[in-house]
């Protein structure tokens, strides 16, 4: 009767039944394989740890299927039952390989027990020294990224403000220009002021010239027409003229 039971128990539309809470580790029947095109959704987290079981390698989710039906003793009476439905209809014959095989289960069991802790312990040390390496790899990439986007922005920064610099620039340029047109005029001006002081210059010296051959002129011509007895008449005629001075000067004192 326990046969028919766990023959009926595995059928598969009890496998389809599974609530999705209680089928964490059973693969369902009805879904199809991977033959169109993956969807981009984003997949759901892996679990860090495994899932309950018990005596090592049974999970919980199969006490928990066989519960509602058979209680608590159930799933143990259908293991029991099973055995013993293998035996006595001589399914299974226990051999030395039977022998064998316990022992090198006992031998798994105990190497579990005893060495399972340190090969856990260095697996999980391993696992961090990937998952480090890969965290380090990330905010490397993570760094760069973000440099590179401020470099971008920094970049379009420069770009906004360079009708600032080309005005900047514009404005040198016509202040050159305007500073260069200014010096020219200022040359013209200088030069044009030279010329014209020179021909001020060469007119000064030209009447200076002039009145200065007009009086040795005029000279010449007075002392040509002036005789040697009009000379000796002015000359004792000033004379004269000195003495009364003086007498005139005297008489005041």
């Amino acid at each position: 009767m326990l046969a028919r039971l766990a023959l009926r128990g595995l059928a598969p539309a009890a496998l389809r039944s599974l609530a999705p809470a209680l089928s964490a580790g059973v693969v369902h029947i009805s879904r199809p394989f991977h033959t169109n095109q993956q969807h981009l959704a984003p997949l759901p987290p892996l679990p860090e740890t495994g899932g309950k079981v018990r005596h090592g390698i049974i999970p919980e989710e199969f006490f928990q299927f066989l519960y509602p039906k058979t209680g608590v003793t159930g799933p143990y009476m259908l293991g029991t039952g099973l055995l013993l439905y293998l035996l006595s209809k001589e399914i299974y014959v226990i051999n030395h390989e039977t022998i064998a095989g316990m022992c090198i289960v006992g031998i798994i069991i105990y190497g579990v027990k005893k060495y399972g802790g340190n090969v856990a312990a260095f697996a999980d040390k391993l696992i961090e020294e990937q998952i480090a390496a890969a965290t380090a790899v990330k905010d490397n990439m993570i760094n760069s990224l973000e440099k590179a986007i401020e470099d971008e922005k920094k970049e379009q920064w420069r770009v906004d403000g360079h009708h600032y610099l080309f005005d900047a620039k514009r404005s040198n340029v016509a202040m050159l220009l305007e500073a260069n047109y200014r010096e020219r005029l200022l040359t013209v001006f200088t030069e044009v002021k030279k010329r014209l002081d020179y021909q001020v210059a060469v007119q000064h010296l030209m009447r200076q010239k002039e009145q200065d051959h007009m009086i040795s002129w005029v000279e010449q011509n007075v002392r040509r027409s002036i005789t040697a007895q009009q000379e000796k008449e002015s000359i004792a005629k000033c004379i004269s003229d000195l003495k009364m001075l003086s007498k005139s000067a005297q008489a005041a004192v």
